[in-house]
């Protein structure tokens, strides 16, 4: 790393470089990035990769030309995936020059906690999803309507992305950050055309005695507070190696399926072109956010910032949106909604809140405990105990995927092998 190297050269007979100069230009002796950790990325989409193509291919009939259109979007993500890896190592010298860096405060004590870490590598990601999706449009003609939304949607994306990129350069508190998603959600809204109904899950049926309900202008009001919400989740559950990504590689695989699921059983073409569309948007999303993830997992070569958690949070929002499965969307993020909820006397000022919210790390045992802040972090490790940053982690990404396991029962093979990043779903929705 870059700290390691410049006290290596500074233990040698030849005198050490400008501090300067070192900023202005660095060189490959002077920075070098952990190679990308591929064969965990690997085996992690294994795991999203086996029900994906048994669903496609063998246990749904799904129309050749959304068949088509899937694939080809999952191709241009595969390809988004390997430039988002080759891209990384890139822009985290130019992020570095600019002296956008972070001390990983979770290894305070030793040798890494002194290392310069690149942030803001989220806006890699943003850049080849946008570029990925606007291209994409070249593959697939639809109504004018249809594309009004895509466009629209990607429009609110970038807003966030930018937004996100704003706050990691001027650093603002923390009540302009629940507030900035509201700007960017206001770009779909305008556009929505769709419906203003909800399908109810099928295990909330009994106790609501209704499949569809009908909110009018509520449902709007509602899918502004999604958008906002899960954009504003995203950024606050986090603060350890690999969660922010973690949590958003599960739930974009989720969806995925998800959709697949819904097209393969609804025989309404309109409803299977919103989920369709919803394919469009994830894909890239997931794929782009495996290739951070090879670098951002623990111990993390760089730190994605709040570029990126706006951004992701944005896109799996408007994929519940256009996909017309936002209420569906809301159990996905069950995890998140607790957090948020834990973190809420803090947030509104209540409680003391201290700039970081992160547990406390022991350099001599190299585990971290829970504090009393109210994050879901630091509640699962005063429930089960100090552990290490990698274990936390992925205790936490497993409780994502095992969120919606008491709500319904598997149906296929699909649900069994996909057990790490989704272990069971919602009931299946109906067109409405």
């Amino acid at each position: 790393m870059a700290t390691r190297k410049r006290a290596s050269q500074s233990s040698t007979t030849e005198p050490p470089q400008p501090k300067e100069n070192t900023q202005k230009k660095p060189t490959s002796d002077e920075f070098q990035i952990s190679p990308p950790k591929s064969a965990v990325i690997l085996v992690l989409s294994l795991f999203f990769f086996l029900p994906y193509f048994y669903l496609i291919f063998h246990h749904y009939k799904i129309e050749q030309e959304l068949k088509n259109s899937i694939l080809i979007n999952a191709a241009l993500s595969l390809i988004g995936y390997f430039i988002t890896v080759k891209l990384i190592p890139v822009a985290s010298r130019y992020v570095l020059r600019a002296n956008l860096f972070g001390r990983d405060i979770n290894k305070r004590g030793t040798p890494q906690g002194e290392v310069k870490v690149p942030e803001s590598l989220g806006v890699v990601v943003g850049t080849v999803f946008l570029v990925l999706a606007v291209a994409f449009q070249y593959f697939f003609t639809v109504d004018s309507n249809w594309v009004v939304e895509y466009n629209a949607a990607l429009a609110s994306i970038c807003f966030m992305l930018f937004l996100g990129f704003l706050d990691d350069v001027l650093d603002l508190p923390w009540r302009v950050k629940l507030i900035l998603p509201s700007f960017a959600a206001l770009v779909l809204l305008m556009a929505y055309a769709g419906h203003t109904t909800i399908v109810i899950p099928k295990p909330f049926i009994p106790y609501i005695g209704l499949e569809v309900m009908h909110l009018g202008w509520i449902y709007k009001l509602y899918m502004f507070l999604l958008a906002v919400f899960c954009t504003n989740s995203i950024n606050i559950h986090a603060g350890i190696n690999g969660l922010e990504v973690g949590q958003t590689v599960v739930i974009s695989a989720a969806i995925v399926i998800h959709n697949i699921m819904q097209i393969g059983a609804s025989t309404d073409f309109d409803y299977k072109q919103a989920h369709v569309f919803s394919i469009y948007l994830v894909q890239p999303l997931l794929a782009t956010s495996l290739g951070l993830l090879a670098y951002n997992w623990y111990p993390s070569s760089v730190f994605v910032g709040d570029t990126y958690t706006y951004f992701a949070g944005m896109t799996m929002a408007v994929a519940g949106i256009l996909g017309h499965f936002s209420e569906t969307l809301l159990i996905f993020f069950l995890p998140q909604v607790v957090n948020f909820l834990l973190s809420l006397p803090q947030l509104a000022g209540y409680i003391p809140c201290p700039r970081h919210r992160l547990p406390r790390y022991d350099p001599v045992t190299d585990k971290l405990t829970g504090t009393k802040d109210g994050t879901l972090v630091n509640f699962f490790l005063r429930v089960f105990g100090s552990m290490s940053e990698k274990s936390l982690c992925i205790y936490l990404l497993v409780l994502q995927e095992n969120r919606t396991k008491k709500l319904n029962k598997p149906r296929s093979f699909a649900y069994w092998v996909g057990v790490f990043f989704f272990t069971q779903f919602p009931g299946s929705e109906s067109g409405a």
